[in-house]
């Protein structure tokens, strides 16, 4: 049942996480699964780190607060993605 709740969350915070960031990103639903299961991975290591002081791999939760740490993660993972790769494509 984890991972059904990890899909779900990695559709949304994937998907508004695209809408919110500036430029236009490809990968299709599937990508934008991957994209926000990062997202929350990235999000809830970051809230833990902040919270405990302590750097633990954790992911956000099923929850509204859990959804907007993990759109928050996938919006990081979108900058550091455009980083590695180099396209910062904005039409």
């Amino acid at each position: 049942m984890n991972i059904i709740a990890w899909i779900i969350l990695g559709l949304i915070a994937g998907a508004i996480a695209k809408a919110i960031y500036p430029g236009r990103q490809g990968g299709g639903i599937l990508g934008t699964m991957i994209l926000g299961i990062i997202g929350a991975l990235v999000g809830g290591t970051i809230v833990t780190l902040l919270d405990t002081g302590t750097l633990q791999l954790t992911a956000a939760t099923l929850s509204i607060s859990g959804i907007i740490v993990a759109i928050i993660g996938a919006i990081v993972a979108i900058f550091l993605w455009n980083l590695i790769t180099g396209s910062s494509r904005s039409y």
